[in-house]
């Protein structure tokens, strides 16, 4: 998840740079937008249906327990010290981990399964202007100015636009499926701004982390309790499924170490305009990987991008002095 908690640090690394900086935001931004089609084809390797929620847990516990382990070993090595959370930083890990990964990634997941890559990868593009409301009038963390409102008019104008005239046969809009990817995006927005409230007195890498573990250990369990299963479809060659899985983990891991280094070498909000790049990734990613390029009429999901890209840089852009 992004967080903007991390203040920019005084040394002049790569990064800080223009070159340093592009690369870090694209490749993270690339990562999460590959999650949308990597996800669904994640379904197929592992015969998963859309109506087996707990193999969906299984599967998405899995995911998570290995995408903290990464970050906890990656970081442990770094360091050169076990990096492990002190009992002082057990509460708003168990707390972060109920929003960030337990309740966004279970509404998340049933939504995937249910609605189409491409539409799902820009439905999660609300999540900046949810965060935005949020840390305005929940969390008062900032003031809600005119700026801030009219890009989140704007840029969830797109989200409206892709999904009630996408090319889907007009509305296009199911409680399993889009209704689902839309509250993910409220308990995630809700996870970044209490990231934000913690990390004034925890490491935010650390608690990230340890929540993925702890977030993930329960959906795992939940879901085999409950009879799901998380074993490759084609048992003769098991490699493509676990490759993906791993990639998965990946994802979350390397991604969102990226992204706070460059926020720890950087102005916020000359990190953050970057992330208008997801959902366009999403899309190319979920044309190509799922064969989705007819499922939303070209003109409106260029147009539609092209919303959400414009809102974002507008909540995002800085005040100029």
């Amino acid at each position: 998840m992004f967080s903007s908690s991390i203040e920019p640090t005084k040394s002049k690394s790569f990064l800080a740079t223009t070159p340093g900086l592009v690369l870090a935001c694209l490749a993270s931004c690339f990562l999460w937008g590959s999650a949308f089609p990597c996800v669904k084809l994640g379904y197929e390797l592992y015969a998963i249906d859309s109506t087996d929620l707990a193999s969906i847990l299984t599967f998405a516990g899995t995911r998570f327990v290995i995408a903290g382990l990464m970050v906890a070993v990656g970081m442990s090595i770094v360091k050169r010290r076990p990096f492990v959370p002190a009992p002082r930083d057990v509460p708003p890990v168990i707390t972060l981990a109920a929003f960030q990964t337990v309740l966004q990634y279970v509404l998340f997941y049933v939504g995937l399964a249910n609605c189409m890559g491409v539409t799902s990868s820009i439905l999660e593009a609300s999540n900046s202007f949810l965060c935005v409301l949020l840390a305005a009038l929940v969390f008062r963390f900032e003031r809600l100015t005119a700026r801030k409102v009219i890009g989140c008019v704007i840029g969830f104008g797109g989200v409206l636009l892709v999904n009630l005239w996408g090319g889907r046969g007009g509305l296009s809009f199911t409680l399993m499926g889009e209704g689902m990817v839309l509250a993910s995006t409220v308990a995630a927005a809700t996870s970044s701004n209490l990231a934000k409230h913690f990390s004034a007195d925890h490491d935010p890498v650390l608690l990230s982390g340890w929540q993925f573990v702890a977030g993930g250990a329960f959906m795992l369990v939940l879901g085999l309790a409950f009879g799901g299963h998380i074993a490759p479809a084609d048992t003769a060659n098991p490699a493509p499924a676990i490759l993906l899985l791993a990639y998965l983990g990946f994802i979350s891991a390397a991604a969102y170490s990226l992204w706070s280094l460059a926020l720890a070498a950087n102005p916020v909000s000359r990190v953050a305009v970057f992330g208008f790049m997801n959902p366009v990734f999403g899309v190319l990613l979920s044309a190509v990987l799922l064969d989705e390029a007819s499922a939303v009429n070209p003109l409106v999901a260029v147009a539609a991008l092209a919303l959400v890209s414009a809102g974002i840089i507008i909540v995002n852009r800085p005040k100029r002095t």
